[in-house]
């Protein structure tokens, strides 16, 4: 076991490493917001409300299976999970405050990475033998870009993302969910994961349909839950925040000293573990989010990736601040403890010093359960563009029984094999981001010098979404 976290760490490293993903992560990420003119700072709010606020009214005419709200919750449910309570806590464990800030900078360029691979994915979506959209990185690659190279970046983007969705969104989740139940109540692993594999199965059951109406239901209840926790303990905090403010900015370019049961960190593990954390965490970049967008009713591609975009901001700049601040503010970055104990320490203070543990346990439950059901989304649509639609039910199958091993296995290591997943499913996807920038720039200017605030569709404007594969 130990000869196969040192590989698994050594190719971590490697892939995670300054001449690999992390300057390729960053670079896309700047590259499209140049050519996007800042997109992501310049349509928030018009994003954020329909979205958020004009769910009801828009879009429902356009084709799709579910609302742009249930995208939005579905890709929501898939990112805000233990990458924001056990990720941040291991990023700042081993990288130190500063490794807050490489995840701010990783959500704020991944939104422009995240508009584009939506946009993409909603443009050139295809309609499977089901009757059932499909969309995603394993689609756009391939109809978008020419000639052989499109096809390898699609197959290779479908088989490691059909792979990381055992990683990323099964069993670093049921892992987290299995120790944070266990130590929290003392329920055995064996027990949750049998119950985390019974609700799965029956989630999964009912298609995308069910999953959208499952994740809007409870996602904004648990983010909420987890945000108004925050506050409380950043109250009881309140004069620790300049100082802790202050502490991520600096030591994201001076490193941190070792202090209490911290062991100290360069700058370079920082904006390794800051950057790797960001993207677990909110996926921009990934790829993934571009598979439930192509499932939403839209009548414009510009559309969808807009309220796409506007998880990265939810879950980074929003839920993942909440908890990095509560961690260096409480002082528990500096106790030694780990992941999602860390948290859980550090909710444990103020108004919540009795029950903080407890607030973490149930939160973990919400963000991980939600997390498991939207990457099973995602792992199966790539699955039926390699293997067919026949692929479908086997898929879900093994991934529900997958949650069992992940309750059980080891965290490390299941972290380790994760980063490296995630890795290896971004890579393809970023290359093609930076071949098809041109077309996303121009389309994205057309459809925003007709409607920028994202009112009633303008007439003329039809639904381009549904391409054939010639286009």
């Amino acid at each position: 076991m130990d000869a196969i976290a040192d590989a698994v760490s050594t190719v971590g490293s490697f892939v995670w490493g300054p001449f690999l993903l992390i300057p390729l992560l960053l670079g896309t990420g700047l590259y499209l917001t140049v050519r996007l003119r800042g997109v992501q700072f310049r349509t928030l709010g018009p994003a954020l409300r329909l979205g958020l606020l004009q769910r009801r009214e828009k879009d429902q005419g356009g084709q799709g299976d579910i609302s742009h709200y249930q995208a939005l919750t579905t890709a929501l449910a898939a990112t805000v999970g233990v990458g924001n309570i056990a990720g941040v806590a291991t990023a700042i464990g081993i990288g130190g405050p500063g490794a807050l800030f490489w995840m701010w900078v990783t959500g704020l360029l991944g939104m422009a990475s995240k508009y584009s691979e939506a946009f993409l994915g909603s443009k050139f979506r295809v309609v499977d033998e089901r009757g059932e959209q499909r969309g995603g990185p394993q689609e756009y690659l391939k109809r978008a870009i020419p000639g052989p190279l499109g096809k390898v970046l699609a197959v290779t983007f479908a088989v490691f993302a059909a792979l990381a969705a055992f990683g990323i969104g099964n069993m670093t989740q049921t892992n987290t969910i299995a120790h944070s139940l266990d130590d929290t109540f003392g329920v055995p692993p064996l027990v949750t994961g049998l119950v985390i594999v019974v609700f799965v199965g029956v989630v999964l059951l009912g298609g995308i349909k069910r999953i959208g109406a499952v994740t809007a239901s409870f996602v904004p209840v648990m983010i909420i839950f987890y945000v108004v926790a925050g506050l409380l303990v950043l109250a009881a905090n309140l004069s620790a925040i300049p100082g802790a403010l202050a502490l991520v900015f600096t030591d994201a370019f001076t490193g941190t000293a070792a202090t209490g049961g911290f062991v100290g960190s360069t700058v370079a593990m920082a904006l390794q573990f800051g950057v790797a954390r960001g993207l677990f965490s909110n996926e921009s970049g990934l790829g993934s989010a571009a598979i439930v967008a192509a499932a939403a009713k839209t009548h414009h591609p510009v559309r969808q990736g807009l309220v796409s975009m506007t998880q990265t901001f939810i879950d980074t700049i929003i839920v993942v601040s909440f908890t990095g601040l509560v961690i260096i503010t409480s002082g528990a970055w500096e106790s030694g403890a780990e992941g999602a104990a860390m948290t859980a320490e550090a909710m444990s203070t103020g108004p919540l010093a009795s029950v903080g543990a407890a607030v973490v346990a149930v939160a973990v439950v919400f963000f991980a359960l939600s997390t498991v059901i939207g990457w099973a989304y995602y792992g199966e649509r790539c699955a039926t563009t390699l293997l067919g639609i026949r692929a479908s039910f086997p898929y879900r199958a093994v991934f529900t029984l997958v949650c069992l091993v992940g309750a059980l296995w080891e965290l490390e290591l299941v972290w380790g094999v994760a980063d490296i997943l995630n890795g290896l499913m971004a890579l393809p996807n970023l290359i093609g981001l930076l071949i098809l920038s041109g077309l996303i720039a121009r389309e994205t200017r057309a459809y925003l010098a007709r409607d920028p605030r994202l009112t009633d569709p303008p007439a003329g404007l039809d639904d381009p979404a549904v391409v054939d594969a010639s286009r």
